[in-house]
């Protein structure tokens, strides 16, 4: 038996509990993982609130990230007592995932946790600081670099804006942050951003082309705020989404892109290939330090994590949840 946090749909209705599980409810998998650390992320806290359809199979133990110990490993691919991270492939969707002290998962989907990157700080940074250095290479794969001018990051306050704004900072750019919390700007400022705005000066319709300011964006709100953000890059420049938190919606036109040659990079954490995921991860320990990882990072156990989720949707959570599994 272990613990787990299990979401149920039936006639009962849908319910996300802690509970005792044996490893019956675990999905097939060449590798059984001893977990140590998850995390809860806008997606785990849809998923444990039923507020959209995120999980595809019941029950399910929600979760896209892990980190932890193999217990053994049909394929080969790893040895017991090796350390591994996992990110996505619809694991917390539709593959039991990493919020229970077990996972039974397929080892083509796990990569070795990196040199000098504990369990705990893989966890801290998570789908949403590694989803961040994807935007951060996207932008450096396109040519933007320090000396091209001021980077963008929308939703400040969240996992994904605030890693990538301590990341562009160490890399010696010049970040702007945009946040609706700009009470949070001593927080912002700490993790790099030399400058803060009001999300609401680019959350409303605005003209299709604005006056050029950004080399660079790292847009995970979507809707008018990147509409708005295409609009004032700077000619040539880079826009990399990766997130809906405003909408799913793009009510823009090409004028960004056919007048000013302004790139919009579409960023995707979840099917990612494993080569991208390690240079990802590599980067990531290379650039983090355990002070910033301390900065963002809060840790709840098993038993806190469906209270935290709803503080998580409500907009009450700054930075990064780290879960111990192994604490109730």
């Amino acid at each position: 038996m272990f613990k787990g946090l299990l979401i149920e749909k039936d006639e009962q209705g849908y319910r996300a509990t802690v509970r005792d599980l044996d490893d019956a409810v675990l999905m097939d998998g060449d590798t059984l993982v001893s977990v140590a650390y998850s995390t809860l992320n806008y997606k785990d806290a849809l998923a444990i609130s039923g507020k959209a359809p995120v999980v595809r199979k019941f029950p399910m133990i929600p979760g896209i990230d892990l980190a932890g110990t193999v217990i053994s490993c049909a394929s080969g691919k790893f040895k017991p007592g090796d350390e591994v991270l996992l990110n996505g492939f619809g694991v917390g969707e539709a593959h039991c995932g990493g919020l229970a002290q077990k996972a039974q998962l397929n080892s083509d989907w796990l990569i070795a946790l990196p040199k000098g990157l504990s369990a705990k700080q893989a966890m801290a940074i998570g789908t949403a600081g590694y989803t961040a250095m994807l935007c951060v290479m996207a932008l450096q794969k396109h040519g933007v670099v320090p000396d091209s001018g001021e980077i963008l990051v929308t939703g400040a306050n969240g996992g994904v804006g605030s890693f990538a704004i301590a990341i562009l900072s160490k890399l010696g750019y010049t970040v702007v942050a945009a946040t609706g919390r700009v009470d949070e700007a001593d927080y912002l400022k700490a993790l790099g951003a030399s400058d803060i705005i009001d999300r609401h000066t680019l959350s409303e319709p605005g003209k299709p082309l604005a006056k050029e300011r950004w080399a660079g964006v790292v847009d995970s709100v979507g809707s008018h705020t990147l509409v708005n953000a295409c609009a004032s890059t700077k000619y040539g420049g880079v826009v990399a989404a990766c997130g809906l938190a405003q909408g799913m919606d793009l009510p823009g036109t090409v004028a960004p892109f056919i007048l000013r040659g302004v790139t919009l990079a579409g960023i995707d954490s979840v099917m990612r290939p494993l080569n991208d995921r390690i240079e990802a991860w590599d980067k990531l320990a290379e650039v983090l330090d355990s002070s910033t990882l301390d900065n963002v990072a809060n840790e709840i156990g098993l038993a806190q994590v469906c209270d935290t989720a709803q503080r998580l949707l409500d907009g009450q959570v700054r930075g990064r949840i780290v879960v111990n599994v192994n604490q109730l």
